[in-house]
C-alpha cells in the first residue's frame, strides 16, 4: 500500500513522500525497507535515524529526519492496527474434526472450528466463529461466546461462562477448584467448590493461567481485562473491567480489583483485599487490606513518590554509615 493510503486508513496526515510503498510493519531496530515503524518517545530518535524503515508513525511531525511520516494521535495504537492489517488474517473455518469428541447435545454456532482431540461435553454452547484448538477440554454446561479462540490444551471446567471475542492461550485452566479447606477432626477437610466463573467480552488470558471457580457464587473477570502468563486467580475474586495483570501475579480468594487497575509482575494480593479503581501497583509488591487509589511501589508498598525518596536514601546508606562511624570516632577521641 502507498503511504497516503495507510494515512487514510489511520485518519492521519503525511509529511514527506506519500507515494512510498509500505509492505509491512516492524519495530525501529528490526525494520527493513518497505516497513513502517512508530516513535513512542523522542529518546528513540537516534535509533530512528539509523533505522531502515521506509516510514514512521509520529504524534507530532519531526523536522530533522528524512523518513516520511504519518502524524496520528496515538502512534503505538496506529502501529498495532497496521500489524493487524499486514499480518493478522481471519481464521478460515475448518469445521469439526472427526477426531474431536463432541457430545450430541452440544450447540454450535456458524463457522465454528474444532480441531483434533478436543473434548466438548454435554450441554455446551459455542458461538459463531469460535476456534477450538487440539487438546482443549470444555466441561458440561459451559458456554463459550462468538469469535473466541481457545489455544491448545486449554481446560474449561463445567458450568463456566465465557463471553465474546475471548482469547485463552495454551495450557490455561478456567474453573479449577478453589483452594478451600477447613481444619477439623485433626486434618484439613476440603470445602466443596460448587460456584462458577464468568468471563466477560474481549478478555485475553495468557498461557498457564489458573482461574479458580467460586466456593459458592461467581469468580468474575470483567470485560477488556488482559492477563499475562502464569497468573493465579483465587476463588470468588472479582476483577473489574480493563484491568492489566502482569506475569506471576497471585490474587487470593474473595479479593476485589477495581476497573483499570494495573498489577506489575509478581504482585501478591492477600485474601479479601480491595484495590480501588485506577490504582497501579509496582512489581513484587504485597497488597493486604484496602488499597486506596494511587500509585504504589516496593515490596512493602507505599505511595510511589515516598518510595522514590526512600530508595534515594537507601542508595546513600553506605556513605552515611561511613560518615556516622567517622563522627563517632571523632567524638570518642575528644572525650579521651
Amino acid at each position: 500500500m502507498k503511504l497516503h493510503e495507510l494515512a487514510q486508513l489511520l485518519d492521519g496526515e503525511v509529511a514527506g513522500s506519500s507515494e512510498v510503498e509500505i509492505t509491512g510493519a516492524s519495530g525501529i531496530t528490526d525494520a527493513k525497507e518497505g516497513d513502517i515503524t512508530f516513535l513512542s518517545s523522542r529518546k528513540w530518535l537516534d535509533a530512528l535515524k539509523n533505522s531502515r524503515a521506509s516510514a514512521v508513525l509520529v504524534q507530532e511531525f519531526i523536522e530533522d529526519i528524512d523518513t516520511p511520516q504519518i502524524k496520528t494521535r496515538n502512534p503505538q495504537y496506529a502501529f498495532a492496527r497496521l500489524l493487524s492489517h499486514f499480518h493478522v488474517k481471519p481464521h478460515p473455518c475448518k469445521g469439526v474434526s472427526t477426531k474431536a469428541t463432541v457430545a450430541p447435545s452440544v450447540l454450535l454456532g456458524e463457522k465454528v472450528t474444532i480441531y483434533d482431540y478436543a473434548y466438548i461435553a454435554e450441554g455446551v454452547t459455542i458461538g459463531a466463529g469460535t476456534v477450538i484448538y487440539p487438546g482443549v477440554f470444555v466441561g458440561e454446561s459451559s458456554s463459550i461466546g462468538e469469535g473466541c479462540v481457545l489455544h491448545p490444551n486449554v481446560t474449561v471446567r463445567e458450568r463456566i461462562t465465557i463471553g465474546n471475542r475471548v482469547v485463552i492461550h495454551a495450557g490455561s485452566v478456567i474453573g479449577s477448584d478453589g483452594f478451600g479447606y477447613v481444619f477439623a477432626e485433626g486434618k484439613h477437610q476440603k470445602i466443596p467448590q460448587v460456584g462458577d466463573v464468568v468471563i466477560e467480552d474481549e478478555v485475553e488470558i495468557g498461557a498457564a493461567v489458573t482461574i479458580d471457580r467460586a466456593t459458592t457464587g461467581t469468580t468474575f473477570i470483567g470485560g477488556g481485562t488482559k492477563i499475562d502468563n502464569l497468573v493465579q486467580i483465587g476463588h470468588n475474586v472479582h476483577i473489574g473491567r480493563n484491568v492489566i495483570i502482569v506475569a506471576q501475579v497471585g490474587i487470593a480468594g474473595s479479593s476485589r480489583i477495581g476497573d483499570g487497575v494495573v498489577l506489575g509482575g509478581q504482585v501478591g494480593v492477600a485474601d479479601h483485599s480491595v484495590i480501588e479503581a485506577g490504582t497501579m501497583v509496582g512489581a513484587k509488591a504485597g497488597v493486604l487490606g484496602h488499597m486506596k487509589r494511587g500509585i504504589y511501589s516496593g515490596t512493602m508498598p507505599m505511595p510511589h513518590r515516598e518510595w522514590l525518596k526512600a530508595m534515594a536514601v537507601f542508595a546513600k546508606l553506605p556513605e552515611m554509615k561511613k560518615k556516622l562511624e567517622d563522627l563517632e570516632r571523632k567524638i570518642a577521641e575528644e572525650e579521651k
